[in-house]
């Protein structure tokens, strides 16, 4: 995956995961991104502990993967915020 990849993937992961953790208004586009590309590195931790697929192209698992790794980064940051 080339870097144009993984800043489309990372936008798309990252806003939608803020939109289930409702963070959406307090992030910007960047936040978005940022998010998805930690999320999909930590997606694909998840993903390999339990046998499942990784990251490697622009797809719907991808999306998926990055998608659970970035609600559980969002998740752990509103935890530590309160």
């Amino acid at each position: 995956m080339g870097p144009i990849s993984w800043i489309i993937l990372g936008a798309l992961a990252g806003w939608i995961a803020s939109k289930i953790m409702g963070t959406d208004a307090q992030q910007g586009g960047c936040a978005n991104v940022v998010v998805g590309i930690v999320g999909a590195i930590i997606g694909g931790l998840i993903m390999s502990l339990v046998g499942g697929g990784r990251v490697d192209g622009l797809n719907i698992p991808s999306l998926f993967t990055a998608t659970l790794g970035s609600v559980v980064l969002l998740f752990i940051v509103k935890a530590l915020r309160k």
